[in-house]
C-alpha cells in the first residue's frame, strides 16, 4: 500500500521538473495533531513531528528521539529513518530539486532545513492530496466560551494586544496559530482531533478592529452570539484582495506558523517584521479561573484514573490487552459529563512497547499485559474547563530490583522537579538538570525533554515554556507544565511518571503545584534510595490525593487508596 502510494506521487516528479517532494507532519495551520495527516498516508508513521523526503530512488524520514523505535517499526521497510537534526546537515539531498508546498511551510523552515544544499520548486497544489482520498468532513461553526470558564472577556484580551502593537509600532498583528485565535476571541472548535481548535487566521489592528479569516460557514453560531459582524469575516479565497484594501503599515507576522504563501501575499504592500505572536506568553500565564478550572478538571481526571488503576490492579485474570486497557480508561472518562474527548492518543505500553515513547495500540496492533512485565499508560482528556495529561507506570508483581531502582531514581527527579526553588532556577534548562541528575550518576538517561507546556482547554502541547536542555524563557506565576522524567530500556521496559503542574506564587516565592492527582505505584519504589525529605513529599502528595478524590470511589477504591497514605 505505502509503496504504491509513493510510486504515485514519484509519477507527479517529471511533470512539475522535481526530484524529491518533501512532506511535513503539519497541516496549512501547523497544528501538532490534525485531521489532514498527509505525512501518515505516505508512509504509515503516526508520530507527532517529522518530514518525509521522497525522492527518485530513495526516502528518508527525518524525526526526533521520542520516534526512534516506533518509526522504524511504522515505516522501516520503506524508508530511511534519520535524526531531525540531521536534515539540516546532511548531505544526502545534495544539488537536487525538491517540491515543497508553501502553504505547509515557513520561510524559515525551508532556509534552515532545504535550501542550504538544493534548489526549491514551489507546487502550489499539494501533491499527496492529489493521490490521497483523504477527506475532512465539514465540521460545526465555531462556539464561544463564557467568561466564566475563560477568567477573561475577549474584549480586554484584544485591548492588551492592540497596546503591544501600539507600543511597539506596529499596526497589524496576523494571527496564524489557530490556538492564539481561539485566546484571543474566546472561541473554540472542531478542526483538531484531540484540542477544540478553530482553524483560522486573525488579524488584528493597533486601532483594536479585528477580522476573522475562515469559511463562513464556520461563523454561524459567532454571528448569532453577535461576537462578530458578517463585515468582519473573510473568506480565506479572497485574502489577496483583502489585504490590497487595507492601509499600509507594519504587520508582525509570527515566524513559527506564518506559511512562506501566506508571507508572499502580505509582503506586496505591507513591511513585515518577524518574530514571536505576543499571544503565546499572554496565553501561557493562566488568570486565576483558569487555575481554578484546570485544579477542578484534574480532580475529575484524577477520580477516572484512580478508579482504572484500582480496577487493572485487582483483576482475578489479567486477560486483557493494551487496547482493552486504553478502552476501559476511556470508560471510567466517559462516565463524568464534563469529559469530551482525549487530549492525544493513548500511550498503553506493556513491557517492550513501553520504551516506545509515543507508542500507539491499535485493533491490529496490541499486545497482551502480562503480570510480569510493567506497563506504562500515558493519557490525558479534554473537559468543558480543561485540559490532562497524565502518566502512570503499573506493576501486577514483584520486579526486578534494578527495575525498581531506576524507577525510584526517575521517582527522585520527578520529586526535584516539583520541589524547585523558582525564585532561583527561573528556566526550564535549569530544572532539567535535576530531573536527570539521579539517573546520570547510573549512565542512564531518556531522550525527550522534561516537562512541555500546557493550554487551557486547548493544545495538551503548548509553549513557549518546556522543561528542557534548552528552553531559556523564564518561567512565571500561572504557567502550566508537565513533569514526566523516564527511562526506556529498548525491547525491555518503558518508566514514565508524569504530572502536570502550575506555577503558584505565594508571597514573594514562586513554587510548583500538583495539578494532577493521580497515585503514584508505591510497589515500584525502593524505599531505601528515598531521602526523609522525598518520603515526606510522596507523604504528602498521597494525602492531599485522597482528601481530593476520594469523596468520588467507593469503599474499596477508598481503602486501598488510603495505603498509598
Amino acid at each position: 500500500m505505502i509503496k504504491k502510494r509513493i510510486n504515485k506521487l514519484r509519477n507527479q516528479f517529471i511533470q512539475y521538473g522535481i526530484d524529491g517532494y518533501v512532506i511535513p507532519k503539519n497541516d496549512e495551520f501547523f497544528s501538532e495533531y490534525s485531521n489532514k495527516d498527509r505525512l501518515r498516508f505516505i508512509s504509515n508513521f503516526t508520530g507527532s513531528a517529522g518530514y518525509a523526503v521522497i525522492l527518485k530512488n530513495r526516502n528518508y524520514l527525518f524525526v526526533d528521539g521520542r520516534y526512534t523505535i516506533q518509526s522504524r517499526i511504522e515505516s522501516g521497510k520503506n524508508f530511511e529513518i534519520l535524526d531531525y537534526f540531521k536534515i539540516i546537515n546532511t548531505n544526502v539531498f545534495r544539488n537536487l530539486n525538491l517540491g515543497i508546498d508553501p502553504s505547509l511551510f515557513t520561510s524559515k523552515q525551508i532556509r534552515n532545513f532545504f535550501l542550504k544544499n538544493n534548489r526549491i520548486t514551489f507546487i502550489k497544489e499539494n501533491l499527496i492530496d492529489k493521490i490521497s482520498k483523504i477527506q475532512i468532513k465539514k465540521k460545526p461553526s465555531f462556539y464561544s466560551i463564557d467568561k466564566t470558564i475563560a477568567g477573561e472577556s475577549h474584549h480586554k484580551k484584544i485591548s492588551r494586544v492592540s497596546s503591544f502593537l501600539r507600543k511597539n509600532k506596529y499596526d497589524y498583528l496576523f494571527i496564524t496559530a489557530p490556538e492564539n485565535v481561539a485566546w484571543l476571541l474566546n472561541i473554540r472548535g472542531y478542526d483538531s482531533p484531540t484540542s477544540p481548535i478553530p482553524n483560522s487566521n486573525l488579524l488584528l489592528t493597533k486601532e483594536k478592529k479585528i477580522f476573522l479569516i475562515v469559511e463562513k460557514n464556520k461563523t454561524r453560531r459567532l454571528l448569532k452570539k453577535k461576537k462578530l459582524k458578517q463585515k468582519q469575516i473573510i473568506d480565506p479565497r479572497y485574502i489577496l484582495d483583502f489585504f490590497e484594501e487595507l492601509k499600509k503599515g507594519t504587520i508582525l507576522l509570527d515566524e513559527k506558523t506564518c506559511s512562506l504563501h501566506l508571507e508572499k501575499i502580505i509582503k506586496r504592500k505591507f513591511k513585515i517584521i518577524k518574530g514571536e505572536d505576543p499571544i503565546y506568553i499572554l496565553k501561557s500565564i493562566k488568570n486565576n479561573i483558569e487555575i481554578k478550572n484546570m485544579i477542578n478538571a484534574h480532580i475529575i481526571d484524577g477520580v477516572a484514573l484512580t478508579k482504572f488503576i484500582y480496577w487493572i490492579k485487582n483483576l482475578k485474570k489479567l486477560n486483557i490487552t493494551e487496547v482493552d486497557a486504553q478502552n476501559k480508561l476511556e470508560k471510567f472518562r466517559k462516565m463524568n459529563s464534563k469529559y469530551l474527548f482525549p487530549s492525544f492518543n493513548t500511550i498503553a505500553g506493556s513491557g517492550k512497547n513501553g520504551a516506545i515513547v509515543h507508542y500507539r495500540a491499535t485493533k491490529n496492533n496490541t499486545k497482551p499485559l502480562r503480570k510480569n512485565e510493567i506497563f506504562l499508560c500515558d493519557s490525558g482528556g479534554q473537559y468543558k474547563f480543561g485540559t490532562t495529561d497524565v502518566t502512570r507506570t503499573i506493576c501486577f508483581e514483584n520486579q526486578k530490583k534494578y527495575i525498581k531502582n531506576i524507577f525510584t531514581n526517575v521517582l527522585k527527579g520527578h520529586i526535584a522537579v516539583a520541589q524547585t526553588d523558582l525564585n532561583k532556577k527561573k528556566t526550564g534548562k535549569l530544572i532539567d538538570k535535576d530531573a536527570r541528575k539521579f539517573l546520570k550518576r547510573n549512565k542512564l538517561d531518556y531522550n525527550h525533554g522534561t516537562g512541555h507546556g500546557v493550554g487551557f482547554f486547548l493544545n495538551v502541547h503548548e509553549g513557549p515554556q518546556a522543561i528542557s536542555k534548552s528552553n531559556s524563557v523564564k518561567i512565571q506565576s500561572g504557567m502550566i507544565l508537565s513533569n514526566e522524567p523516564g527511562y526506556y530500556k529498548k525491547n525491555n521496559f518503558g518508566i514514565r511518571i508524569e504530572n502536570l503542574v502550575y506555577v503558584k506564587k505565594i508571597g514573594k516565592k514562586l513554587t510548583f503545584e500538583n495539578l494532577t492527582m493521580a497515585p503514584i505505584e508505591k510497589e515500584l519504589i525502593n524505599f531505601d534510595l528515598l531521602t526523609k525529605q522525598e518520603k515526606n513529599y510522596l507523604f504528602n502528595y498521597h494525602l492531599k490525593v485522597y482528601s481530593k478524590i476520594s469523596p468520588f470511589l467507593s469503599k474499596n477504591e477508598k481503602k486501598w487508596l488510603a495505603s498509598f497514605i
